[in-house]
């Protein structure tokens, strides 16, 4: 059912159209009078509510829209009806902790919000005057991230990595930094989230405790391609309400954004638009910039995005890849052969990058010992064909040294994390970035040339054990 706003203003009116064709969430609907394109409209069938969005113009009296609803029930002849205006959410201030759809009716079996005002998704972006530039870090009190790959405060994240490689726990993360360190709020897009995925991801952000500072809007993956294709503006309209409105530091999560971009290419194909490069639509880069451009901060508040990323068949120069990486400050890559080692998080540190890594917005020492850092680690993986075939035996004195250094550098980069501390049995530990830094200098001067590498494993700092 849609929320109570389309309810209320559509009243007993004569209808503006029927529907002359059903194409799967493809209708066309024949009008007297045309409806301007991302306009609203509705269809009722046995008490139920059918939303279309108008997408096409065909001629002077014919449209296609795209249901955002599941179309079985629709028919020819059915009447349709102006809601008068865009797809609107309702916005309250009790928002945060609820599970909600596209339309912002929940999902989590409580009562409806209480609503105080509601939201056009295709809000216009902020004047330039009102917004304020993203440079500022943002820590995370993960170690391997605020050394080697900063998050911008209002910038913009990618987290490319497949299924298995802990990329839901490393989100569940940033959710409590920003809670805790920040305390700010999350936002949580379920962009094509299968069904089994939404569910226990509710119920893990629920037992770590982040639930009560967090919204979560999922458009799952069974539903109409127009719901996949808005629910991330839907999401992102609420972000913008709890920075403009509630004034506050908000974390915007979206898994998946390729499937965004795999929603608009159903959506391009259905309308009979001729596809552009690899098949995907000719308004790729368009639609990926609709969402991207609004995502920034104002003196009120801030919004810093991380945006799940698939890479299909790992190819980096695919074009949904290209169109996302253009917009993105930070890029962390989450590795497989990190995670067969056991190195969680399994970022990998020579791929992963951001555009604060310079010693102007770091400083010197910073940025020095983050360079060191990626020497040694970059040098292990050139020797470990060698070491695999010869033994590290074989090496130079100088060799050796710098693979026992990296190793106990990578073992070190681990961290038990606070969503997995019911799992794992480990407490979760947020390290600032100046005790990693220290840390990591220490083992760079060979302070900890001596002790094994176990030690070094999935712990916060290395004063933990003169505690």
């Amino acid at each position: 059912m849609p929320n109570a706003f389309y309810r209320s203003t559509e009243p007993d009116q004569p209808a503006v159209g029927l529907i002359a064709e059903v194409h799967g969430p493809v209708v066309v609907i024949a009008c007297d009078k045309l409806p301007p394109l991302q306009r609203a409209l509705s269809a009722r069938l046995d008490h139920e509510r059918y939303l279309f969005e108008v997408h096409q113009h065909l001629d002077e009296r014919h449209l296609r829209a795209i249901t955002l609803h599941r179309s079985s029930g629709l028919y020819r002849g059915m009447l349709v009806y102006d809601t008068g205006a865009p797809l609107h959410v309702p916005v309250a201030p009790d928002c945060l902790g609820r599970l909600l759809n596209i339309f912002g009716t929940p999902l989590d079996g409580g009562e409806a919000l209480a609503a105080h005002d509601f939201r056009n998704v295709h809000s216009p972006l902020l004047p330039l005057r009102d917004s304020v530039g993203a440079g500022e870090v943002l820590q995370t009190g993960i170690k391997v991230i605020d050394l080697l790959c900063p998050f911008v405060k209002g910038g913009k994240t990618g987290l490319f990595g497949g299924a298995g490689v802990g990329k839901t726990v490393l989100i569940m993360e940033f959710m409590h930094a920003v809670a805790t360190l920040h305390q700010g709020v999350s936002v949580f897009a379920g962009v094509g989230e299968r069904i089994r995925e939404g569910h226990e991801l509710w119920h893990e952000i629920r037992q770590a405790g982040v639930l009560p500072q967090t919204l979560m809007v999922f458009g799952q993956m069974d539903e109409s391609p127009g719901v996949r294709f808005r629910v991330g503006l839907s999401a992102l309209t609420y972000a913008e309400y709890l920075r403009d409105t509630l004034q506050k530091e908000v974390l915007f999560v979206m898994d998946n954004i390729f499937r965004f971009v795999q929603a608009g290419s159903e959506v391009s194909s259905l309308l009979g638009r001729m596809p552009a490069t690899v098949g995907y639509q000719p308004t790729l880069t368009t639609e990926v910039a609709e969402i991207q451009d609004r995502i920034m901060s104002t003196r009120d508040g801030a919004i810093t995005s991380v945006q799940a990323v698939y890479v299909p068949a790992d190819d980096m120069t695919d074009p949904a890849v290209g169109a996302i990486l253009s917009h993105l400050d930070t890029t962390v890559i989450l590795s497989r052969a990190q995670a067969g080692k056991g190195i969680y998080p399994a970022v990998d540190p020579l791929q992963s990058s951001s555009r604060l890594m310079d010693r102007r917005t770091l400083g010197d020492r910073h940025y020095a010992i983050a360079e060191g850092v990626r020497e040694h680690l970059a040098r292990y993986r050139e020797l470990e064909d060698i070491i695999a075939m010869l033994g590290v035996e074989e090496l130079s004195a100088a060799d050796r040294r710098i693979v026992m250094r990296a190793r106990k550098l990578q073992r070190y980069l681990t961290q038990p994390f606070w969503a997995t501390a019911s799992h794992s049995g480990i407490e979760g530990v947020s390290v600032p970035v100046d005790r990693t830094l220290t840390d990591c200098e220490a083992f760079l001067q060979g302070t900890y040339d001596e002790l094994p590498e176990e030690h070094c494993y999935m712990r916060g700092t290395m004063a933990e054990d003169k505690a």
